[in-house]
């Protein structure tokens, strides 16, 4: 079941709606045993949102799927922002955040459609100079293999003001939805990221395995699904056992989230029969054997969107109250609401007034 959407009169602070309006909701237990759009609403309500200039760029991480995994910074930024230039790892749950109904695919994904970076800076620049307020939205964080540090030197060079919001990266809202602690006392200290392909779709040639092997005791390896079994038989070569854990991680944060076990012995037959089309981390090391422990009480059910209670017009203008504490200077903002009147004393009937939607 889909919680509804708060209203936006409920961002109010100090006021809090009659009962009646308050709608009741809860989902099954040990997932969202309560949800209170109004305590969420007045959190927002205290927070100061930066501009977003006409002109800028901002490079954003949308986090590894979870709704709620947004960070307040890239929230803002959807709704604020003219135009959205999004991955192909970006959910349909989070785009459909944006205020704007101009958004534009310029995904990378191995074996199917491609944008060419150059064409994508090109863009970004373009968009930049026309005056509008752009967003290039990326899953996951946008500088952690996302590209986005060579879309900030295109956009240097350019001479286009930008800013970079971090996201939670794959490897990391992922390994903690699905209960891996990359971390442990006792069990691993150090932890590296590492990616499974280069721009070819093939093992990066310059990627030392034996290194890896033996300087981080638990690896996470993105886009590496292709890759898995001459991975796994580098890492056994360099001196990892055959029998240690490795787990794969498809679509994480999400309600599809799917976790396959294998070893380092059998990773390469058990790749070879997950679904190639769903993004898919791998970790290996000896934190995964904590996961069985954790998982029967681990609660992960991501934030769901509700749909909006009318649908968008799409060719009207873009009128955008920023969804944090004072409004944006830079946009053009809805009729000023006024606050409802605080609670009338004692001993006499308190009366409101109804907010404009």
């Amino acid at each position: 079941m889909t919680p509804p959407a708060a209203p936006a009169a409920w961002a109010a602070p100090d006021w809090t709606p009659p009962a009646a309006e308050v709608p009741a909701w809860s989902a099954p237990a040990c997932e969202h045993p309560t949800w209170e759009p109004p305590a969420l609403a007045r959190a927002a309500a205290r927070l100061r949102a930066p501009a977003f200039a006409p002109g800028s760029v901002w490079l954003a991480g949308a986090g590894p799927g979870d709704p709620g995994l947004l960070t307040l910074h890239g929230a803002h930024a959807l709704a604020t922002a003219d135009v959205v230039l999004h991955d192909a790892l970006v959910p349909p749950e989070i785009l459909d955040l944006a205020a704007t109904p101009q958004r534009e695919a310029v995904g990378k994904r191995a074996g199917g459609a491609r944008t060419a970076q150059l064409r994508i800076n090109q863009r970004l620049i373009a968009l930049a100079r026309q005056g509008q307020r752009v967003l290039r939205l990326k899953g996951g964080d946008p500088l952690v293999f996302g590209r986005g540090g060579e879309e900030a030197l295109a956009l240097v060079a350019a001479g286009i003001p930008f800013r970079i919001v971090p996201g939670i990266s794959a490897g990391i809202g992922g390994a903690a939805a699905a209960g891996i602690p990359l971390t442990h006392r006792g069990l691993a200290r150090s932890v590296a990221f590492v990616t499974g392909h280069d721009t070819h779709g093939l093992l990066p040639a310059s990627l030392d395995l034996a290194a890896l092997a033996r300087g981080a005791e638990v690896l996470v390896f993105y886009m590496a699904l292709r890759q898995a079994g001459p991975i796994a038989a580098a890492l056994v070569a360099a001196g990892r056992a055959p029998d240690e854990g490795v787990a794969f991680l498809a679509e994480a944060t999400t309600p599809r989230q799917r976790l396959t076990q294998a070893t380092l012995a059998t990773a390469g037959a058990v790749a070879a029969g997950l679904p190639r089309a769903a993004p898919t981390l791998i970790v290996i090391g000896p934190v995964l054997a904590l996961g069985d422990v954790l998982a029967p009480l681990l609660q992960a059910a991501p934030m769901t969107v509700a749909p909006e209670a009318a649908p968008r017009p799409e060719a009207a203008p873009r009128i955008v109250t920023p969804p944090f504490g004072v409004p944006d200077p830079s946009v053009r903002t809805a009729e000023a609401r006024t606050p409802p009147p605080r609670p009338a004393p004692a001993g006499t009937a308190p009366a409101r007034t109804a907010l404009s939607a």
